[in-house]
């Protein structure tokens, strides 16, 4: 396959599941700036690894399993920085943007509050749960197996169950 090829091929495949790289983004970045360094992170990994894209797995798999380690990886790096660079908490210096949350309802927006808080690949696990994708599917993106991930899906279902109990009172 030419260059020129290999980079049509590429631009398809992006194009057709950018929605899973800016979900993914959104997920792990509140912050514009950080979102958009992220996107630009993942698709130069999933560059450098189109090469060795194994076919018997979809695009979409293919995709999450890198946006979601090279997100994990992103954000591992940014919370350093940040502790590093400033030793005060961000809600100190920053308000509320409830921008894009005007039109949302509120249970909503307790639901995606719950799920920022919780662990790197739960939130991930929760990504993928909302994409309706099969355990199977989740099995072969995050690299767990599928009685793991019942049980991890499980649980953490559990637990927001438990948040949204705390919040009605």
């Amino acid at each position: 396959m030419t260059t020129i090829d290999k980079s049509n091929l590429f631009l398809a495949v992006i194009e057709t599941n950018k929605g899973i790289i800016y979900k993914v983004a959104n997920l792990y970045c509140k912050d514009t700036e950080d979102r958009k360094d992220l996107v630009q992170e993942i698709v130069l990994k999933l560059w450098k690894s189109f090469d060795s894209y194994n076919e018997q797995f979809k695009h979409s798999t293919w995709i999450y399993r890198i946006a979601l380690n090279a997100a994990i990886s992103f954000y591992r790096k940014e919370k350093l920085r940040k502790e590093i660079n400033s030793p005060f908490s961000e809600s100190l210096f920053s308000l509320p943007d409830f921008e894009d949350h005007k039109q949302m309802e509120q249970s909503t927006l307790f639901l995606n509050q719950f799920i920022s808080e919780l662990k790197e690949l739960d939130k991930a696990l929760m990504l993928l749960y909302l994409e309706e994708k099969s355990h199977k599917e989740m099995a072969e993106i995050i690299g767990l197996t599928e009685t793991n991930i019942a049980t991890k899906i499980g649980r953490i279902k559990t637990s927001l169950k438990q948040k949204f109990s705390q919040v009605e009172k």
